[in-house]
């Protein structure tokens, strides 16, 4: 197995992207961490699908946004389950508003859990991989970075953001064994999508080439093929599924 014997953290990992991904390593032979926010039952859920897999999972909250409570959950981690080698920053907001009514305080919260977020868990885990001179990491992002998206101006800046921390890192990582990447998804099948309205969604798939949403499961595969050593050329990229989406102005 891909991951055997390997320690990851996956945050946003009772829902969506971040639940298919914590299973998919847990398959691959991976001791995850679920981190959540909010949902603690729905963290336990998929804890408790990883141990049906045969491999120990722990549920470990925390608000990403806030740098002290990222380093306790880091130490939690650490010492349940050891250094963490593998890193998923997947935990997001999108917050979606139009430019007439976007406050200040609204970009705050979004940059603050998009952006700043990932810098703290990545910030986190970074010495445990420099000491050990192993890691692999993946930032989520998303299309929204790339392309004009109405209605999330602060969304797609953090996730361009995103992209930029994980090209800056690359090289400063790299001498220390550690690979770091980034997926931007398109329209994906998740539970967010209960927010858009039907016609929203309709029109999500009806607009991309492929003729449908994105499913978890289809980026937990891309996120894993960047993580495992299939991938072992590859740092400082972003890799695009989006279904075609990313062509559409």
């Amino acid at each position: 197995m891909k991951f055997q014997g390997k320690v990851a953290l996956v945050t946003g990992g009772s829902r969506g992207i971040g639940k298919a991904t914590a299973l998919k390593l847990a398959g691959e032979g991976a001791t995850v961490a679920v981190h959540y926010s909010r949902s603690a039952a729905k963290a336990r859920e998929v804890c408790d699908q990883i141990h049906v897999l045969g491999q120990k999972a722990i549920p470990v909250q925390a608000d990403i946004s806030d740098r002290e409570a990222v380093n306790r959950m880091v130490a939690v981690v650490t010492k349940e389950l050891g250094t963490i080698e593998l890193l998923v920053n997947n935990a997001g907001d999108v917050g979606d508003m139009v430019f007439e009514d976007l406050t200040p305080e609204h970009w705050d919260r979004i940059i603050a859990i998009n952006l700043t977020g990932p810098f703290n868990v990545l910030w986190a885990v970074k010495p445990g991989m420099i000491k050990q001179q192993f890691g692999r990491i993946v930032n989520v992002s998303s299309i929204a970075a790339l392309a004009v998206r109405p209605n999330q101006m602060p969304y797609a800046a953090a996730k361009a953001g995103v992209i930029s921390l994980t090209k800056s890192c690359c090289g400063p990582l790299a001498q220390h064994n550690i690979r770091i990447n980034s997926v931007a998804p398109g329209a994906i099948a998740t539970d967010m999508l209960s927010e858009v309205s039907p016609e929203m969604v309709e029109q999500l798939r009806s607009t991309t080439p492929l003729g449908r949403l994105g499913e978890p499961e289809e980026m937990a595969d891309v996120i894993a093929f960047l993580l495992s050593e299939e991938s072992s050329y590859m740092t400082g990229a972003t890799v695009i599924a989006s279904g075609g989406r990313i062509l559409i102005p």
